[in-house]
């Protein structure tokens, strides 16, 4: 009898002792407490605690990778530091370690071609990942909780990235300097070495000489390429004025085309069975969400340049287009210049934004030299310094083009009919015989003249257009025939220079 209860009583020992392993093994391996997924599965949180018994360990919190994701996206805080506690960041998918931060970050984002700085960009498997904690000091008393916030990203456009991703560098709206056209060495862009020989020019050198220039943003439109944007996104956070917009220049034989806010590859093939015709193309644009524009549409094309005139062999359909680069390096020569190509397409019913771009490949050169950076410089009027809204105030066609390039020369206008008011890009619906009210906001263009564009053609004013203060308001007016038409307003310099370039606002359309 006595034999049997010290087997009972040490089976019922063994059953308590492995329920205390059990339980340690699960403090150990910490599963989180608390796992729950909002909306759509876009997104996660995981809750759990680490304790002084872990000290010098690494913690591992397990979550589910939906089918689909482009890119995820966590952040991390946690309780203790101050007594001590230090946590380190690390994000594992299936099959290897993608990210190790130590304790410096509190924000990881892997991408299929970009990702935080510790983390390797690349595709992203569908499955189990796990976030590994580091425990490099815990005192043994103490628990921290901790917070995960995982997102998942099913596109590549800038615009569907969770919120903690798209903070904008500047709140309010305003009008908005920047280049939207330039190059770096991820396709052809180059600048001295330390003993001056001409290299691949690195991102920073382009994002360095636009701070300099005092922008407030740039496209980064390197040919065909994706590769830059993971030095885009280690940038962005020293670069903390300058927007730093995902771009790329489609470069095809037949024309080159941006398409801008989105890091997602496009096959830029044209004429290939994967790419019969512009219109396949610009439809893969169109569903990837990214801003399109034709550039340097009335360029030289031919051995110099495969393919920098716009010149498809097909018709293309023009609303699968947001803007055309009206101005190229600053260029008005009349033989290159893309002001008569986009006033043809106006003319034709399309509603095109015209946009500038310096077409950098230099970022040394000097800033007041035609092609530098910012030289042109788009100026967009936008709700404020983020991506989304730059593009939706290009697309809205709230857009003057700066030819000089200065640090604040712009043209506002404003146009009135009844109880209506429009600026550049809106619209107006006028009577036959009504007359449109039109204010002309000029800042710092003293000596220059105002000139009204009808449809294309300069309308000639009774009223004084020259501008002789640094900020200005001209009125003038114009009578409508009740049919559709597009009213523009540039200021040329007192030698007939272009300076800056309007957007139109359409009449009856």
């Amino acid at each position: 009898m006595l034999r049997k209860s010290w087997i009972a009583t040490t089976a019922k020992m063994s059953m308590i002792l492995l329920c205390v392993f059990l339980g340690a093994l699960k403090m150990w391996t910490q599963q989180p407490l608390d796992h729950h997924a909002t909306a759509a599965t876009n997104s996660i949180v995981l809750q759990g605690e680490v304790h002084g018994a872990q000290n010098h360990s690494y913690v591992e919190v397990p979550f589910d990778v939906p089918s689909g994701t482009r890119r995820v996206t966590l952040t991390f805080d946690y309780t203790g530091k101050d007594q001590r506690t230090t946590l380190d960041l690390g994000l594992a998918d299936p099959t290897e370690l993608r990210c190790w931060s130590g304790g410096n970050k509190k924000l990881l984002t892997v991408g299929l071609s970009d990702a935080t700085p510790s983390c390797l960009p690349g595709p992203i498997p569908t499955g189990k990942w796990k976030v590994v904690i580091g425990v490099p000091n815990i005192r043994p008393q103490v628990t921290a909780h901790y917070t995960l916030h995982i997102d998942f990203s099913h596109t590549g456009l800038v615009a569907d990235e969770p919120a903690v991703l798209n903070v904008p560098l500047r709140s309010g709206p305003a009008w908005y300097r920047g280049d939207l056209h330039m190059h770096t060495g991820h396709s052809d862009g180059q600048c001295p070495s330390q003993t001056g020989k001409m290299v691949a020019c690195p991102v920073f050198a382009t994002v360095n000489a636009a701070a300099q220039r005092e922008l407030d943003f740039i496209a980064i439109t390197d040919h065909n390429a994706t590769s830059q944007y993971n030095a885009m996104r280690e940038l962005q956070p020293y670069f903390d004025k300058l927007l730093l917009i995902p771009g790329r220049e489609v470069t095809t034989f037949y024309g080159h085309i941006n398409f801008l806010g989105t890091t997602d590859f496009v096959d830029f093939r044209l004429g290939s069975k994967a790419v019969p015709d512009a219109d396949t193309l610009l439809r893969s644009a169109r569903q990837l969400g990214a801003l399109t524009s034709i550039n340097h549409p009335r360029d030289y094309t031919g051995e110099a340049c495969m393919g920098c005139g716009w010149t498809p062999p097909q018709p293309v359909d023009m609303h699968l287009l947001t803007a055309i680069e009206a101005v190229n390096s600053g260029s008005e020569d009349p033989d290159t210049s893309g002001i008569p190509f986009w006033e043809t397409q106006l003319n034709l019913g399309f509603r095109l934004t015209a946009i500038g771009g310096s077409d950098n490949h230099r970022p040394m050169k000097p800033l007041d030299q035609i092609g530098s950076v910012g030289n042109p410089t788009t100026v967009v009027y936008a709700s404020d310094l983020s991506t989304p809204a730059i593009l939706a105030g290009i697309a809205a066609g709230h857009v003057c083009i700066d030819l000089t390039g200065s640090h604040d020369r712009m043209v506002e206008l404003e146009a009135r009919a009844g109880d209506q008011t429009a600026h550049m890009g809106d619209s107006l619906k006028v009577a036959n015989d009504a007359t449109v009210e039109l204010d002309v906001h000029a800042v710092d263009v003293a000596t220059g003249i105002v000139v009204l564009t009808v449809d294309g053609k300069a309308v000639p004013l009774s009223s004084d257009v020259s501008i002789v203060d640094k900020d200005q308001t001209k009125k003038l007016s114009w009578k409508s025939d009740g049919k559709r038409h597009w009213i523009r307003v540039d200021v040329m310099g007192p030698e007939g220079k272009l300076w800056l370039l309007g957007n139109p606002v359409y009449i009856n359309y």
